[in-house]
């Protein structure tokens, strides 16, 4: 993926963010920097889990583990990012919508995704 590829993945995940911050209680976004800043966070704190725990800990991994992850990678994002406040439930929420806008706005084109089966 090239600069401007990953500059608009990170745009979409800050507009998911904020849509998620207006849908789901006990999260909150405080304005589209933040969002982009989170965002960055969270795409930061997956890769030093993933490096860690492997691939399977990610969203990827479809799992309850990669669930998981990504429930504390949103509430330890908070501390790094300003504007940005959650609670455990709310993390949890926010996991869950992320995760079902996520079947609905592919991470990658499906060009990509049958490239990389090859």
């Amino acid at each position: 993926m090239n600069f401007l590829g990953h500059v608009v993945r990170f745009i979409v995940a800050a507009l998911v963010l904020m849509i998620v911050g207006f849908i789901v209680p006990q999260f909150s976004v405080g304005g589209f920097w933040s969002a982009l800043f989170l965002a960055l966070a969270i795409a930061v704190l997956g890769w030093i889990a993933e490096g860690i725990f492997g691939r399977r800990i990610t969203p990827f991994g479809r799992g309850i583990v990669g669930f998981i992850a990504s429930v504390v990678v949103i509430w330890l994002a908070q501390f790094i990012v300003a504007g940005v406040s959650t609670t455990l439930l709310g993390a949890i929420l926010a996991a869950l919508v992320i995760g079902i806008i996520d079947l609905f706005i592919p991470v990658t084109s499906p060009f990509e995704a049958g490239k990389k089966r090859n």
